[in-house]
């Protein structure tokens, strides 16, 4: 349980500070012997601000608790 913990709360802290993630992909649209024609779009996974506040205090929680059990 305290490990669950540690990986919410390193989960949590990278997601308040990074808002998103972004990547591109690149599709062949047209494959006409040595001719091609080839699209790139850009994708972005964003997620709010308040869903890392959540994981980092779920993952104190968490350790803190766990922590009082073993003592």
């Amino acid at each position: 349980m305290k490990i669950f913990g540690w990986v919410l709360l390193v989960v949590g802290v990278v997601m308040l500070l990074f808002r998103g993630i972004n990547f591109k992909t690149k599709e062949k649209v047209v494959d006409l012997g040595p001719v091609e024609v080839n699209k790139t779009e850009n994708h972005s996974i964003g997620w709010p601000i308040y869903a890392g506040g959540i994981l980092t205090l779920a993952g104190v929680f968490m350790v803190v608790s766990a922590s009082k059990k073993t003592t």
